[in-house]
Formats: C-alpha cells, sequence, structure tokens
C-alpha cells in the first residue's frame, strides 16, 4: 500500500497558527511521497468540541486549498469499532475494568511514597489489575508490561520508554462514558491504513502507549513525525486553551506562508499553484 496519511484536529475550537502548521506539515509530507491524505475529526471528548467547529476548520482547510482526497471521517460516527477494539482487549485479558477515582490513584500513589512529577504523569498504581475489591467499574485500562518501547521519529531521531513506569495502565474507556483517545486513534489509523502520522510536537509523548496499544490489537506501526511548535510570546505553546485566535483564511497565501516559515521553509512564490508546487519540493528536500 502506498502513503497514507492525515490530519487529525479536535474540533474544540477553529484553526489557529499553530493547527494550520500542523495541517499544512501533514498535507506537505502526503504530496511529496505522492500519497493520499486525509482529515478526520477527533470528536469523542464531546463536552470540549465545539458544535459547528468541525464544519468551520474542514471550511479553513479548504480556504487554503487543502482539500482532503477522501471524504472526511467523525470520530463520533465510529464507536461500534471502539467497541470492537475494546471487546478484543478485555476477552484476551489485555485490559481490565477500574473503578478507581484520580483521588484513589493519588491516595494508593501517596501510600507508596510516591507523588506525582510537576509536568508528568499520575501514574496507576495497578490496584484493580487483579480485580475491582468491591468497587463499581468506572473506566477501562490496557494492562501494561514492563520493558521499552522503542520507535524511531523523523526529525526526533531514536525514542524510547518503559510505558509500564511512566505511565502506568492506561485508560481506554473512561469513567464519563467517552472512548479515550489513545484507543479512537489507533483504531482509526488502522481502519483507515495510515502509513505516515505527521503531527505537532506536543503529541509526541503519546505514541509510546500507541505503539504498544498497537502492538497489542496487532495494527501497523505507522512512521512519524513530530513538528516544531508555534508559540507566543511567553516562549508558551500556543493553543485554544491559552486563546490562539483563529487563523483568517480571507488572505490564505499569507496563512499558508507563515505556516511554512514556521515549519523552517521559504516563504515562496506568490501564485497558489506555483506555490504549491515549490513548498512541496522544499518539503521533500528537507524531509525525503
Amino acid at each position: 500500500m502506498g502513503y497514507r496519511g492525515r490530519f487529525a484536529p479536535s474540533p474544540t475550537g477553529p484553526l489557529h497558527a499553530g493547527s494550520m502548521v500542523a495541517a499544512l506539515a501533514s498535507w506537505l509530507d502526503a504530496r511529496a511521497h505522492g500519497g493520499t491524505w486525509l482529515v478526520r475529526i477527533e470528536d469523542v471528548d464531546t463536552p470540549r468540541c465545539q458544535p459547528g467547529t468541525g464544519e468551520r476548520i474542514l471550511a479553513q482547510l479548504a480556504d487554503c486549498g487543502l482539500v482532503p482526497d477522501e471524504p472526511p471521517v467523525w470520530q463520533s460516527d465510529r464507536s461500534p469499532l471502539y467497541q470492537q477494539a475494546l471487546d478484543r482487549l478485555l476477552a484476551d485479558g489485555a485490559a481490565y475494568p477500574c473503578g478507581c477515582t484520580r483521588s484513589d490513584i493519588a491516595r494508593a500513589l501517596a501510600g507508596q511514597g510516591r507523588e506525582k512529577p510537576r509536568h508528568g504523569e499520575l501514574v496507576y498504581p495497578g490496584t484493580c489489575r487483579d480485580g475491582l475489591h468491591g468497587k463499581a467499574p468506572r473506566a477501562v485500562r490496557l494492562r501494561t508490561h514492563p520493558g521499552e518501547v522503542r520507535w524511531a521519529d523523523r526529525r526526533l531521531g531514536p525514542q524510547h520508554q518503559d510505558v509500564a513506569s511512566a505511565v502506568g495502565d492506561f485508560i481506554l474507556f473512561r469513567a464519563d462514558g467517552l472512548w479515550a483517545y489513545q484507543l479512537a486513534v489507533v483504531v482509526d489509523d488502522e481502519d483507515q491504513h495510515i502509513t505516515h502520522v505527521v503531527r505537532g510536537e506536543d503529541l509526541a509523548d503519546n505514541t509510546p502507549r500507541q505503539v504498544v496499544l498497537q502492538q497489542q490489537l496487532g495494527c501497523t506501526t505507522p512512521i512519524y513525525l513530530h513538528t516544531p511548535l508555534v508559540r507566543d510570546t511567553n516562549g508558551d505553546k500556543l493553543s485554544k486553551q491559552t486563546g490562539a485566535s483563529a487563523v483568517d483564511t480571507r488572505d490564505p497565501m499569507a496563512v499558508l506562508k507563515a505556516a511554512a516559515v514556521a515549519l523552517g521553509l521559504p516563504p515562496g512564490p506568490e501564485l497558489r499553484a506555483d506555490w504549491f508546487a515549490s513548498t512541496v519540493a522544499a518539503w521533500r528536500v528537507a524531509w525525503p
């Protein structure tokens, strides 16, 4: 199968400068490899999603000439696929129900003399691994095992993490009845035959969990490239949560040129057709 890439935004707000960089990078990589570019609207976290935002994102992309090669898919339509994968994991004993709240986990870790690192994960201590101990089931977790997961990132180089010690058994199905991001993205990438993932560097720490889950489900692990982040004047990641404004696609070339420069590419010529050809060629040199 040839190259298949995707841009997978969450519709918690319209595209801003940072998310446009990720969109352009994924599009350029697909075009540079003569591949297929898909868009997936990752709207499983329904409380955070804003009505109409997925459609607005698709319109912003179209304004800039970034049109997917196949109809966009919406995660909210794909629950049967996630349920099928979860049922498999439960039947195999690779996943188990968990009745712990965050405060339960914090107390258990404190009892072991462990604390959550300031910028780290609240590592699950395995309380429900051998049963619920009278608690009602709230969530479903993947059973992790000691040992380093290794993968190569096209920009960041060789990577490794012991998921069991760094994260612990992680959530697949949330206590609020929603699908966890890790399960949904792995199932979707496999179902859509994604071969290459190009996304922002802030998502790199999700990769080892996704690799573990891919291995457990017998999925193919894509090739990853995590792009530099766009930062605000304080040096913080530009994001919807910090009030990043939507890109103004009334001037699409300005939006595209700014995204290219953020990726370390030249701004390129003025005419859109010439710009696309020039920028794809520049990307091909930068990331063969």
